[in-house]
C-alpha cells in the first residue's frame, strides 16, 4: 500500500526551490513554489542531472545541465507540449511542520 514519508520540514526548503530526497529508494525533487509543496522525479530523462538542483521560475525547474524545462506541478515536459514525456508527480502533504510526499508500491 503507498504510503506517505516525510522528507523535511517546513522551512526547509526556500520559496521557489527544490531539494531532493531519497525516499523508499526513489530520488524525489521537492519544490516550494506559491506557498505550495510539489513532488517529481528529480532525475532528468535526457542525461540524468538533479532537477532539485535546477533553477525554478513561473512553475517550472530547469534542468542545470541543458535547460530541458519540466512543470513542477504536473511533470509536463514544457519545451515540446505534444511530447508524452513526461517526470512522475507524487502526491506531497504537511502535516504539523513535515513536508511528506506518498510513494507508490
Amino acid at each position: 500500500m503507498a504510503e506517505f514519508h516525510t522528507v523535511a520540514r517546513v522551512g526547509e526548503i526556500p520559496e521557489g526551490q527544490g531539494k531532493a530526497f531519497e525516499v523508499a529508494g526513489r530520488m524525489i525533487a521537492v519544490f516550494f513554489v506559491g506557498g505550495k509543496y510539489s513532488a517529481i522525479y528529480d532525475t532528468c530523462p535526457h542525461m540524468g542531472a538533479s532537477l532539485a538542483a535546477g533553477y525554478v521560475e513561473n512553475g517550472a525547474v530547469y534542468c542545470p545541465w541543458h535547460a530541458w524545462r519540466f512543470c513542477v506541478t504536473e511533470g509536463t515536459w514544457l519545451d515540446n507540449p505534444k511530447s508524452t514525456l513526461r517526470q512522475e508527480v507524487f502526491e506531497t502533504q504537511v502535516v504539523g511542520d513535515e513536508i511528506q510526499v506518498k510513494i507508490p508500491d
